[in-house]
Parts: structure tokens; C-alpha cells; sequence
């Protein structure tokens, strides 16, 4: 950030006023992950990024490619994985994460374009669920198909219904933090049967526009849906349908690794019956979520424990503006490690050490929204394309799938694909 720059000396007042009264020694309480969080979340002083690890922009000799053995690049060990037969570009994993793979640039210009359209126009609407729906009754058509639409009417409020008044709902009030006990296949039964109300619409919120209401959304759920009161699925729901092309996508990222490379040589305990070995053949994703992140928000640290397969690939692929992810380990004692994620890069969190791992996303950069979203590409309609253009300038797109149950697990549910 220029120093000279109005947004820098806002950013300095802004400093001195939140650490006036701050005592000297308060960051000496804060765990690994937590001063971490808070260094790359600072607007001020702006973070240094020089050890935070950027895969895109490596550049590998041709000694190190054939080597094969391990190296460093911003500080962080990494692993150039063999991903040669796939034919899908680099690989990387991060043996301080075992489990963590990377893959640059996995996904096309081109499939990030169409994804941000499925994304914003097909999937964030019913029957999916989303933030949104807990306060607001939303277009049938979409939130963001209503807010392309001039006349589109303002959106109602769930409070202000009659209609909905017998409806039994959650606590109401701030939202309690929880911290819920990991699923596995004993606890199942029990999770399954555990009361899920849904969340109660807040009485303050007022009716809006569909352009108002778009840079509010949040996330969209994917696949069996996620109680977000009790960190649980909700089975009771119904399994969501799992989009072709993302579930495609997914398969061919966990197909274009090497598992032998990144879990041959460990003896790591908490695998159950879940095996890496049948991965390529096996891996089905069938739950996940659509995050949307304005360049201020954040996703502090936590924990996926919702899962009854504790070990199975999550991907997840990154769309829009670039952000810093950290992922420590199994807690927040761990110092993470800094990861810089770009439109078009996927993360792949496996195994007992990874799929546990503390994670998150303190900062979303500015002003890095690549040109591949500005530019007209062959075969499309450009100027179909320009109101996703400017949502995304200030947008990060983040879709995550993962697959709840092991191999061979019997969760007794009547499911309709």
C-alpha cells in the first residue's frame, strides 16, 4: 500500500485508534494461528507477504523438476508431486501438512468464468439454501436473476410472513459459538436423531431490493444440507443434488494426484476403514458449500468436523480476487502455514492430520481479480458477462465439496438422487 495513499493514512488513524489503550503484552496470549490471523488481517501496518506461499509464480529449474525430492519457496517446504500421466499441470504437497496438495491454475479461465455463472445464477437459489434464506423469502427465480431484472419487487421478510408464524424455530439472539463433537461412524446414529430447528429470522432486518440483498450473500449449501445451529448435517432434508461439472471437476483433481507420493511413506494412525489407496475409484463428493467473500471479510480459524469420513478429499477451488489461507494443525498451538490462493487454483485437504487441521482465511487482496475476467473470450456473449465482471471485482468465489461418509458405510438414510 502506497504510503502517500488516502486508504494508507485512513488505515494508520484507524490503528492508533483501536491499540490506544491496548496493553503491551496482549498479543503474548494470542495462540500460533491466532497472531497469525491478525497479521495478515491488519490493515495496518499492511502485512508482509514475503513467507507466504505462492505456487503460481514459482519458478522451477529443470535440476529441481527431475529431482524430485523436496525444496523451499517462501520459506515453506514443498513437494513437486508426479503429475505427469494426468496431463493437468503442476502439483505440490506441503509435507508440514501431510495430506495438503496444491494444484495451480487448475481450473481454465475459461471453467472460471462458467463457474462464477453457475455459481451466482444457477446455484444460489432454491432449492439450495443460503444465508439469506433465514431472514428473507427469495425470488423463485434467484437472488441474482431478480437483481438483473429492473422491476424486480423488494424481496420479504420471513418475520414480517404471517403465513410462517407457526413455524418453530431456533434460540434467537447473538450467535453461540460451538464446538461440536466430531462425527465418526459410532456417533452417527445419534447425530442423526439430535434436534435441528431451523434458525430464527431476525425481526430487525427490512425488506430490500435483490441489488441490495446480492453483496450480503454469504454462502449457498451444496449436496446434504448443513445445519449451521449444531454443525451438523441435516439428513432429514433430503440429499441436495451435486452439480455434474463440479463433481467432475473434484474427481479429476483427486485423480490427477499421486497418493502414493504424498501418504507411501507415513504410518499415520485415525485412517479407519477410509484407504488413499482406492481414492481414484472411490471418491464421490456429495456435500459442500459456495462461500462468497467480499474483499473484507474473513473466515477465522476452525475446524471440519462434520464429517463422518474424517479422511476423504475436500476440494476446494478458488475463484476471483486472491487470498491468504492458513492451515496449522490439530490446534491452534500449531503455527500455520501461509498460503496465497489465486482465481483458478485448487486445494486438496486429505487424511487424518489435514481433514482436522485448523484452517481459514484472514484477508481477501484487493485489486487482484484477473484479466481473464475482463477480457472477451472465444464463444462467449460478452456482454452477458459484464455485471458478473463487476460483482466480481470485489468478490472472491470459493466452492468446496467434500464426501461425508466412508467407503462401505451404511448410514440406513432413503435417499432420492
Amino acid at each position: 500500500m502506497d504510503s502517500s495513499s488516502a486508504a494508507y493514512r485512513k488505515a494508520r488513524r484507524q490503528y492508533l485508534k483501536t491499540t490506544k489503550n491496548r496493553t503491551k503484552d496482549l498479543d503474548a496470549e494470542w495462540t500460533p494461528f491466532r497472531a497469525a490471523e491478525k497479521r495478515y488481517k491488519a490493515r495496518f501496518p499492511p502485512p508482509d507477504l514475503s513467507h507466504v506461499l505462492d505456487l503460481t509464480s514459482a519458478t522451477l529449474d529443470a535440476e529441481t523438476l527431475a529431482s524430485g525430492q523436496s525444496f523451499y519457496c517462501n520459506g515453506v517446504e514443498i513437494k513437486l508431486l508426479d503429475s505427469t500421466s494426468s496431463g493437468v499441470g503442476k502439483a505440490f504437497a506441503v509435507p508440514r501438512v501431510p495430506g495438503l496438495v496444491v494444484l495451480p491454475s487448475f481450473v481454465s479461465p475459461q471453467d472460471q468464468r462458467r463457474l462464477v455463472r453457475w455459481a451466482l445464477c444457477d446455484h444460489a437459489r432454491h432449492p439450495n439454501e443460503t444465508n439469506l434464506d433465514a431472514h428473507y423469502i427469495l425470488p423463485d427465480e434467484g437472488l441474482w436473476n431478480a437483481h438483473l431484472s429492473s422491476d424486480s419487487p423488494l424481496v420479504r421478510t420471513r418475520a414480517c410472513t404471517p403465513e410462517l408464524s407457526n413455524t418453530k424455530y431456533g434460540s434467537s439472539g447473538p450467535r453461540q459459538l460451538v464446538s461440536n463433537t466430531p462425527a465418526d461412524p459410532a456417533n452417527f446414529q445419534s447425530m442423526l436423531h439430535s434436534p435441528k430447528p431451523p434458525p430464527a429470522p431476525s425481526p430487525t432486518v427490512s425488506p430490500a431490493s435483490p441489488a441490495a440483498l446480492i453483496k450480503k450473500l454469504r454462502w449457498a449449501n451444496i449436496g446434504w444440507s448443513y445445519h449451521w445451529g449444531s454443525k451438523q448435517y441435516d439428513f432429514t432434508k433430503g440429499k441436495g443434488r451435486i452439480d455434474n461439472e463440479i463433481g467432475a471437476i473434484c474427481k479429476q483433481a483427486v485423480s490427477s494426484v499421486d497418493w502414493e507420493e504424498v501418504f507411501g511413506q507415513s504410518d499415520e494412525e485415525g485412517w479407519g476403514d477410509e484407504h488413499w489407496r482406492s481414492w481414484h475409484e472411490t471418491y464421490e463428493p456429495d456435500a459442500g458449500i459456495v462461500n462468497y467473500y467480499q474483499i473484507k471479510d474473513t473466515l477465522m480459524a476452525h475446524v471440519d468436523r462434520s464429517e463422518v469420513c474424517a479422511t476423504s478429499p475436500l476440494v476446494s477451488m478458488s475463484l476471483g480476487n486472491a487470498a491468504i489461507f492458513l492451515i496449522g494443525g490439530l490446534t491452534r498451538d500449531v503455527e500455520p502455514t501461509a498460503i496465497l490462493l489465486r482465481s483458478g487454483d485448487v486445494v486438496i485437504m486429505s487424511g487424518p492430520a489435514c481433514r482436522r487441521a485448523y484452517h481459514g482465511v484472514p484477508r481477501i487482496l484487493e485489486d487482484t481479480l484477473p484479466d481473464h475476467f475482463s477480457l472477451k473470450l472465444d464463444g462467449e456473449e460478452f456482454s452477458s458477462w459484464t455485471s458478473y465482471e463487476s460483482y466480481m471485482r470485489t468478490t472472491r468465489i470459493n466452492i468446496n465439496v467434500r464426501q461425508v461418509f466412508p467407503k462401505g458405510f451404511d448410514p440406513g438414510l432413503q435417499v432420492e438422487n
